[in-house]
């Protein structure tokens, strides 16, 4: 077996004397040290090796550290090195059989220990370096949510979020300096927040309030991955209702790190809705017109999926070019592909045929007759099946209820050969 050139050390506010014997050894013997200054500020003046401070972008310092191939080289990170920590990089560029990954308690874990909460049943999400609204989606009754904090203002800020979106009756719990001399906790409600200052090295851990509480806040509550509500969307009328979005959600059937591609996007409801279906779900949503770009990027954050990706161009050209938007060509090829509109276009289908991934599942709805003709031709061309959707509402004539129809849906799925 290949000698681990490099470990990776989770290192805690307690500090080094708590280290196992072998990542003491491990920093004894080391050449070169890499971590942020408060890992380093840890380490005994008896430790020798040269240190590196990670610097912005971090790419900078793997580059770096990568040149130190084969000499002994220590990482310090915090905690869990694979808890939302630098193992995760670390093991994109380095195979594990060079690693030696030596966990500590990760703050998470130390959240839960104070709280008496059960992991298991407890939700977690990293804020540092990253949007506020991914927060959204972790949000509802009862919930119990662990937060890596990035500094001393994340924890107001998660306040004022939880505020804005009806959850003001939650009960927050700071964690300072956990496992540490300096360690700390207060507890407020969200609406409140915190009034006396906050130390930078903080985790925050959050009890949502009940269906009832939530309900008396006279705020409408988003209670579902998918099949969101219309009236949670900005848009211009080119949105997919919400009942016709359950059944294309459906159609489309995401598992987890499945990529999709929207096309002809308009308010980005399928793309979102994809997205919130798991963390690792991602899309890139392609529309024509820069208006409704802003309103997919609108609806992206206020709907917990700010990383959805936009490409503003027409099909089939602008699937066929790179993406200056993203800097880099359409990559990755999509595993499952929405056609909202544009399916008519000449070279839409074949573009996205061509790209889609063999086992990889097209979907398209249709409105039109032309589309219906189009999707009925295709079907008869590459196989899959056909359906109609029809869709009644009740609603008001006059001081009666009638039912009151959407537009039938002509939907089309077809699954892409794994062999040619």
């Amino acid at each position: 077996m290949q000698t681990p050139w490099l470990t990776v050390i989770g290192i805690g506010e307690d500090g080094f004397d708590v280290l196992s014997p072998i990542a003491k050894t491990a920093l004894q013997s080391a050449q070169i040290i890499y971590g942020g200054d408060r890992h380093l500020a840890l380490l005994p003046s008896e430790i020798k090796a040269q240190t590196h401070r990670w610097r912005s972008p971090i790419q900078d310092s793997i580059t770096e550290l990568l040149k130190h191939r084969n000499k002994p080289v220590c990482v310090l990170a915090s905690g869990d090195p694979l808890c939302y920590g630098i193992g995760n990089t670390l093991l994109r560029h380095i195979p594990l059989a060079e690693l030696q990954l030596l966990p500590h308690l990760s703050a998470a874990t130390l959240a839960a220990t104070r709280l008496g909460w059960s992991t298991a049943d407890t939700e977690k999400l990293s804020l540092c370096g990253r949007d506020i609204h991914l927060l959204r989606p972790k949000l509802y009754p009862n919930a119990k949510l662990l937060i890596l904090s990035s500094d001393k203002t994340t924890p107001n800020l998660v306040c004022q979020h939880l505020t804005d979106y009806g959850y003001g009756e939650t009960i927050v719990h700071l964690l300072e300096h956990l496992g540490g001399p300096k360690e700390n906790h207060h507890t407020t409600i969200a609406k409140t927040g915190f009034q006396t200052p906050i130390a930078d090295l903080n985790t925050i851990a959050l009890q949502c309030p009940d269906i009832q509480t939530l309900q008396t806040a006279q705020f409408p509550i988003l209670n579902s991955q998918f099949s969101i509500p219309d009236s949670f969307y900005q848009h211009d009328g080119q949105l997919t209702k919400q009942e016709i979005r359950t059944l294309t959600l459906n159609a489309l059937a995401p598992f987890p790190g499945q990529h999709l591609w929207d096309i002809g996007s308009g308010s980005g409801s399928i793309a979102i809705e994809w997205m919130r279906t798991h963390p690792r779900c991602t899309a890139l949503a392609v529309e024509s017109r820069s208006d409704r770009i802003a309103t997919i990027h609108h609806n992206a954050k206020t709907l917990g999926v700010p990383n959805l990706k936009t490409l503003q161009g027409q099909a089939p050209e602008i699937l066929q070019t790179p993406d200056q938007t993203l800097g880099q060509t359409l990559e990755p090829n999509p595993d499952t592909i929405f056609i909202g509109g544009g399916i008519t276009r000449s070279g839409v289908f074949e573009a996205c045929w061509d790209t889609l991934k063999p086992g990889g599942k097209l979907v398209s709805n249709g409105v039109t007759l032309e589309t219906e003709m189009k999707l009925f031709q295709l079907q008869q061309q590459y196989g899959g099946s056909l359906t109609r959707i029809q869709i009644q509402r009740a609603e008001p004539i006059g001081s009666f209820l009638g039912w009151k129809s959407l537009s039938p849906i002509t939907q089309w799925i077809v699954t892409k050969p794994t062999h040619p």
